[in-house]
């Protein structure tokens, strides 16, 4: 039987003086591949201004804005309706030989970028020592391996969501050994890309239970990483709370790393400071009625914009 969520995602930037344009762009609706689908997505901005919509070359929704007038708070507000049906269990293991299958199947260009650094995601010898401790090898089979990091990560790792930035680096995490999901998906996807299997970053949304002991934040949004396996294709793995991924687990967007998928990404005019506040609520629904009106988009332009110096400063969240 398929499951179904509401999600509530509010992002509000208060300026500590008017600024007089504001231009965003957003990856905040749900995918609708596999055993997701997202039924019902609506935006509404305070200010208003008209909204365009495309897909990267991920198949991410993207949407973006600009408002040419004077505001001193931005509020965006992302309602979504999810229909995910039940995963099918993946085994405890694969033949060892799946490492000779991998070698020569990902040999085909499409993996390259899941393959690679990118630029949270490089390679580094102390996250090759941790292999090691953790006894991470090829002389197990790779889904072993994969669960195996998971764990690992888990254990070793605390979470802690005020000792990262959105732009702390591997090297960081590992000095500390705690941080967010972001960091731990990051750690994950290098040490997985380490022994050349592909493995993608996700945003999306986790429905937390009150029987899970899930310890990653319930009012925020949550990353994850996806690895390719042969016969399998891409399995999810949640390293924050140890998780194969399944129903619980909303998937928004897929990239090489946070770089990719920021839910909000911009820049504005003005000189001032910015507040950033962001509030997710995910709830179990019954089997939704559609709503004709519960359209993709809306919005309306703003008001011509004023002179005044110009100052652009990228606006990321975790």
């Amino acid at each position: 039987m398929p499951v179904y969520y509401s999600v509530e995602h509010t992002t509000t930037f208060n300026y500590s003086d008017p600024i007089t344009e504001s231009i965003m762009e957003l990856r905040m609706q749900p995918r609708t591949e596999g055993n997701q689908r997202c039924l019902q997505f609506r935006l509404n901005l305070s200010p208003r201004a008209a909204l365009l919509a495309y897909k990267d070359y991920q198949g991410n929704h993207v949407h973006h804005f600009d408002i040419p007038a004077r505001h001193e708070q931005l509020q965006i507000r992302a309602d979504a309706t999810v229909e995910v049906l039940p995963t099918e269990s993946i085994p405890d293991s694969i033949a060892v030989d799946t490492w000779q299958k991998l070698e020569r199947l990902t040999e085909n260009i499409d993996f390259f970028d899941m393959l690679n650094s990118s630029h949270f995601v490089k390679p580094i010898p102390a996250l090759r020592e941790l292999a090691n401790q953790w006894q991470i090898s090829q002389d197990n089979d790779p889904l072993t391996v994969l669960r195996r990091i998971n764990e690992g990560i888990y254990k070793t790792f605390a979470y802690d969501p005020y000792s990262t930035e959105v732009d702390t680096h591997l090297e960081h995490v590992l000095q500390i050994q705690r941080g967010v999901c972001q960091d731990f998906a990051h750690l994950m996807i290098a040490m997985v890309r380490d022994l050349g299997i592909p493995c993608r970053y996700v945003s999306g949304y986790l429905f937390h239970r009150e029987d899970a002991n899930d310890r990653s934040a319930e009012d925020a949004t949550h990353a994850w990483v996806e690895a390719w396996l042969p016969e399998l294709g891409w399995v999810g793995f949640d390293p924050t709370n140890n998780l194969v991924c399944g129903e619980r687990h909303i998937r928004v967007a897929i990239g090489r790393d946070y770089v990719d998928v920021p839910p909000t990404r911009g820049v504005y005019r003005g000189q001032a400071t910015t507040d950033l506040k962001v509030s997710v609520h995910v709830a179990r629904e019954d089997a939704p009625t559609i709503d004709a009106e519960f359209v993709p988009v809306s919005g309306w332009a703003g008001r011509t914009p004023e002179d005044i110096s110009h100052q652009q400063q990228q606006q990321q969240q975790q």
